[in-house]
């Protein structure tokens, strides 16, 4: 009969002892490169879905613009959040020649790169952009709202329909809006046309709607134009006149733009004022 050594035992079919002795470590990738990057992707979609859902919450009226803003900014956090953990993943995985969901990967990091970058190019336009929000091309007698007060009012429109030259900014510290709109728009000037004032005031209707402005009033006796312009996903409304005014032979084109709520605008009004009246230049 074979003796065995002590800690071997006996094969009975084989007539031979095999070892009893600890397995050696597995030697495969390890998983949690795998683990973190899936929970990267998870985060990534939870936040690219907190993000959709914030423009809805303002169209439907299921919140106030507050709550729909801090949405889509817990939306952006998350999704850089995830972005990060899915880069990191993929990079141990590399390290360690662990798999990983490589499509699904690529395709949330180039997503959740293209959404940070949009953050990163807001948040340096937020910087840089003057906290007013009613533009225009008059800062001396600006064009008045008529048509759109009672829009305004039924809109709860937190901004006064009346231009104000002052008003209250961060810290209760007093903004001259006329400066600082000199400040950074100084390209924000009225128009100059060699067309008579009906004309031209048909020409600004033309490209008002053209540019997806809702038409609010239309006013050729008094050269006047008033229309409303919304996003596309807040459905964040601004209201817009225009004033055609005689100019010897020609016309002369004013234009005012403001928000209906929140402080700064971002640069919005005065880039809407200047895509309108670049149109009128061209057209």
């Amino acid at each position: 009969m074979p003796q065995t050594k002590p800690g071997n035992k006996f094969d009975a079919s084989h007539g031979e002892p095999f070892m009893n002795t600890p397995p050696f470590p597995s030697l495969r990738p390890p998983r949690w490169p795998g683990r973190i990057t899936h929970a990267g992707l998870w985060i990534l979609g939870t936040g690219l879905l907190i993000t959709l859902i914030a423009g809805p919450i303002n169209r439907f009226h299921l919140a106030g613009v507050g709550a729909a803003l801090m949405t889509l900014v817990i939306g952006l956090a998350v999704v850089v959040l995830g972005t990060a953990t899915t880069i990191v993943g993929v990079l141990f995985a590399n390290l360690k020649g662990a798999r990983i969901p490589g499509t699904a990967s690529v395709v949330g990091i180039i997503i959740g790169l293209a959404v940070t970058a949009y953050v990163l190019s807001w948040v340096e336009r937020a910087r840089t952009s003057p906290p007013i929000n009613d533009i225009t091309t008059d800062l001396q007698n600006p064009p008045k709202f008529v048509a759109v007060v009672p829009l305004r009012e039924r809109a709860h429109a937190t901004v006064p329909a009346q231009y104000r030259r002052e008003v209250p900014g961060p810290g209760g510290k007093m903004i001259d809006v006329p400066r600082l709109q000199r400040e950074y728009y100084p390209y924000i000037k009225p128009l100059l046309l060699p067309l008579p004032p009906p004309q031209a005031l048909a020409k600004a209707r033309q490209v008002a709607s053209a540019l997806g402005w809702h038409i609010d009033a239309y006013e050729p006796q008094q050269g006047r134009l008033e229309a409303t312009a919304q996003t596309f996903f807040f459905d964040f409304k601004d209201d817009i006149v225009v004033r055609v005014q005689p100019n010897g032979t020609g016309s002369r084109i004013d234009v005012r733009s403001e928000s209906r709520v929140g402080l700064s605008d971002i640069g919005t009004n005065a880039a809407r004022i200047r895509q309108f009246l670049r149109r009128m230049q061209a057209h």
